[in-house]
């Protein structure tokens, strides 16, 4: 099997198995990785039952404690290159990303062999059932990070993503430094730093169906003062 989603979880029991079924009943198969963050509902819980039907295909990667979206995802990139998956793809558990979109997630990272953006504002704002003050703040946000940074991405901030493996083999991942937004505006600088294609899929982005959200005052700072973080950091490294 050449491609994983990794899927990270706290607390969203409403949604696991759902989106698991989902993904698993579309033409191009792929495989999953749950990066559970010991989530006090029995998320974990659930996974464990549903790998007795899906042995091969759905994994469990259980952390002690919740330590961000960022600290999720590189344990399960670390994992994922552990297997030699070829394509890995980044997507929330709440069906904010449509599973029906990973085959052109897919296929776009195939051709262009970099990283794969399921992007909200690459036509227009496709955004559904955010209030306006949210769909502001993020479309402005991604205007600041282009602004800031030079980089052509029109929704940096994107959390549904598809790497392929070298991209993630030569950033220094060990070294990424953010936890939210942030983690996926670096994820995205970093690739494009290092010299690799991005391309933009459209999407329609559907808030969160089921559980809540895990959006904080905390995460919005992290972005907004992170990009300048990053921005200056890039004047004294060497990018091979």
């Amino acid at each position: 099997m050449d491609a994983l989603v990794i899927i990270p979880t706290y607390n969203e029991i409403e949604n696991i198995e759902n989106i698991i079924r989902c993904v698993f009943s579309l033409e191009k198969q792929f495989h999953i990785l749950v990066v559970d963050d010991n989530s006090p509902d029995g998320t974990a819980t659930t996974v464990i039952a549903l790998q007795q039907e899906f042995p091969q295909s759905l994994h469990l990667l259980q952390r002690a404690g919740k330590e961000g979206l960022g600290k999720a995802y590189l344990a399960g990139f670390d994992w994922a290159l552990a297997h030699n998956y070829e394509y890995i793809v980044e997507m929330d558990a709440d069906f904010s990303h449509d599973p029906h979109d990973l085959p052109r997630l897919y296929e776009a990272c195939t051709h262009n062999k970099g990283m794969a953006i399921g992007s909200r504002y690459v036509k227009g704002v496709n955004v559904v059932n955010w209030p306006m003050s949210r769909i502001l703040l993020s479309y402005f946000a991604s205007k600041y990070v282009r602004c800031i940074t030079g980089m052509k991405v029109h929704d940096s901030t994107a959390g549904f993503v598809c790497y392929y493996h070298k991209v993630l083999r030569t950033i220094p991942l060990g070294e990424i430094k953010f936890k939210g937004y942030a983690f996926q505006i670096e994820m995205k600088f970093k690739t494009w730093k290092y010299g690799f294609e991005i391309t933009e899929i459209p999407i329609i982005f559907t808030d969160r169906r089921e559980g809540t959200s895990k959006m904080s005052g905390g995460i919005i700072k992290e972005a907004l003062f992170g990009v300048l973080q990053l921005k200056i950091g890039s004047w004294f490294t060497k990018y091979k």
